[in-house]
């Protein structure tokens, strides 16, 4: 019979080894301590008899508690917990085998006390000076070519339980080339006092006064948002010293915040938004053990979910994209980030049906979350048909196919541009909400839209077009000085989605929570700050007048739409009117046939009859009363 490998580690002898004399040493101890170092002969005879007991049984008090298992050098607080577990379990044990062999006469019982204390100081004292050793020789084999007088001296911003796990990785790590040099914390409680040894020199309001303490500055307070980020970015610019920020856990795939996952400052960060807060239980159960579709998954926000919903252990996920260069990216990707996950990559235009069928019988999903979309309001103003092809026919395919299969769930993702629209773009994706709706209930597959606006970051957002601007010196252009957009982070939206599909009985149109609009103007004027630039001094605006189809705001629901709350506070939901399928598909068909002319006159046309809010000719400042009107509605 083969012995357990812990048995066959020469390691485990030398440890068990060091233990027992450690025990030996406590006890000793223990009775030196209650008798003022003079024990004795009496007592000296007691502890000579019980020691042949005690040792062996604290040795296999010890192996059961798995003290040996982990290895030293790594010693961890859990580590230090399971060893005072054994040191109390061992010396409870220790009565009654005192009383059964007849020993607990005479025995002192302060000496139990302190043989425990002793034991676990001891014990765990040999594991955490292993650590601080192998520690110092490993930050000399790391760090022989650099010294820590030549690291970079950090900042840290945040003296909590972010700040206090990067100054503790970069004492451990000097491979990172940082050493913490010193902390600033809006906490008064903290001024003065010390973290792993760097002190808490006094309030962020400081740090421009403090600037010749520190090279770099390193934000470590995630949570912290809006006016009060502004603030502190406002601070980080005037010390002239770079700055990062730890993101927020949402960003982080692993959940691990680290010095290496700092970033740069984003707009997303002066935005105010509250982090996400997901049912993980309910997402777990909607989406585990699962085979998940994502249609343009190499896009923007289909990316973003082929990220999240890797999260929640599905047992396949499938990949479609029309683009190959994004399919590969985002296959390559996500291999790398779930290996344990089945991954199939499906290069596929989804307006062809014969293909999309091929791809549906071999993969046969049951969540399919359909984020493929053209969504560039100028550009399919100007190609209309490709709008009515991709966005209506593709969707009509990938609903009937999900009938076809027995999907039992199918999340389209949809925009603030379908209410009310007044572009091609927004009318097509209305007509995709109306599609769902009236494909619900006709098999055993649930059609639920989520609605909601602009994403940060992804192509075609301002964001990154403003950044180029500023970046060249160029002027940012502007289309009008009152426009307003709504805008959330991709990785909010991805998680968003996820909980509002998990939550979807069937036929609903979904609302995400996009909090206050924003004014393009001043986000253009907060990027060029962002930056160390004045806006109008160093990088000028240039307002450009809207373009075809744009409206000078947008809205998430049209007058007469019965908004009510979901158990999420950041999701609201539409319960879809009653629609019938035969009645849309005629004039669809219609619709797809006008796409096929290049005829963009009869396409608006019957848009326009499909969807009677959608005004093409309606554009710029006529849409501010509509979206007055819904606000309002939102808040009764």
């Amino acid at each position: 019979m083969r012995l357990p490998f812990l048995l066959r580690n020469r390691n485990f002898y030398l440890m068990l080894a060091i233990d027992a004399a450690l025990v030996c040493l406590a006890f000793y101890l223990a009775f030196s301590l209650r008798f003022d170092w003079a024990i004795p002969p009496k007592y000296k005879q007691v502890m000579l008899d019980v020691l042949p007991i005690l040792v062996p049984l604290k040795a296999l008090v010890f192996y059961w508690s798995g003290l040996y298992y982990g290895m030293w050098r790594y010693t961890s607080l859990m580590d230090m917990r399971n060893v005072l577990m054994a040191s109390v379990m061992s010396s409870l044990l220790f009565l009654p085998v005192l009383f059964l062999l007849q020993k607990s006469a005479g025995f002192p019982r302060t000496v139990l006390v302190m043989d425990l204390i002793l034991t676990f100081l001891l014990v765990g004292g040999i594991r955490v000076g292993i650590r601080v050793i192998m520690g110092m020789r490993q930050g000399k084999e790391k760090g022989s070519f650099l010294d820590s007088s030549m690291r970079k001296r950090m900042a840290i911003l945040g003296a909590g339980q972010t700040g206090e796990s990067m100054v503790r990785e970069m004492l451990s790590n000097p491979g990172l080339n940082m050493r913490p040099a010193v902390l600033f914390d809006d906490d008064s409680s903290k001024h003065g006092k010390t973290l792993h040894g760097c002190k808490v020199a006094g309030s962020i309001d400081q740090l421009v006064k403090n600037s010749k303490l520190y090279d770099e500055i390193l934000i470590a307070f995630p949570s912290v948002k809006g006016e009060r980020m502004r603030q502190i970015a406002d601070l980080c610019k005037k010390t002239g010293k770079p700055f990062r920020i730890i993101p927020n856990i949402g960003e982080i795939m692993d959940g691990q915040v680290s010095v290496k996952v700092t970033r740069s400052l984003r707009y997303e960060d002066l935005m105010g938004r509250e982090e996400v807060h997901l049912d993980h239980g309910l997402i777990t159960s909607s989406y585990a053990g699962k085979k998940i579709m994502v249609t343009g998954s190499g896009g923007s926000i289909g990316s973003e979910l082929v990220r999240q919903v890797g999260n929640f252990n599905p047992d396949e996920m499938i990949l479609i994209d029309f683009s190959e260069y994004n399919l590969f990216r985002i296959d390559i990707q996500t291999r790398q980030l779930f290996p344990e996950i089945s991954i199939k990559s499906y290069l596929v235009d989804i307006r062809d049906m014969q293909s999309l069928d091929r791809i549906m019988d071999i993969s046969k999903p049951d969540v399919v979350l359909h984020a493929a979309a053209y969504k560039h309001v100028p550009l399919q103003e100007l190609n209309p048909w490709e709008s009515v092809l991709n966005n209506i026919l593709g969707t009509r395919n990938m609903v009937d196919m999900a009938q076809k299969y027995g999907v039992e769930k199918f999340i389209l993702v949809s925009t603030d541009k379908a209410v009310r629209p007044t572009n091609v773009m927004g009318a097509t994706k209305r007509v995709t909400e109306m599609l769902a709706e009236c494909s619900n209930g006709l098999g055993s597959c649930r059609f639920v839209a989520v609605r909601f606006g602009n994403v940060l970051g992804s192509s075609g957002s301002v964001v990154p077009i403003f950044e180029r601007q500023i970046a060249s010196r160029m002027p940012v252009t502007v289309t009008h000085p009152d426009v307003t957009r709504y805008f959330m982070s991709v990785s909010e939206a991805a998680q968003l989605i996820l909980q509002a599909g998990a939550m979807a009985d069937g036929g609903e149109i979904f609302i995400l929570d996009m909090g206050q609009p924003v004014r393009i103007q001043d986000m253009a004027r907060d990027l060029i700050r962002m930056h160390g630039l004045e806006p109008d001094k160093d990088v000028p605006i240039v307002f450009t007048g809207l373009r075809p189809g744009e409206k000078l705001y947008e809205e998430l629901i049209t007058e007469g739409e019965g908004v009510v709350e979901t158990r999420h506070q950041r999701i609201k939901v539409i319960r879809g009117g009653h629609c019938e399928r035969k009645d849309l598909d005629p004039r669809l068909d219609q619709l797809i046939a006008s796409a096929r002319a290049f005829d963009a006159d009869k396409i608006k046309q019957i848009l326009k009859e499909i969807v009677p809010e959608y005004r093409p000719e309606v554009g710029g400042r006529t849409s501010d009363v509509g979206c007055r009107k819904s606000v309002k509605i939102k808040e009764h």
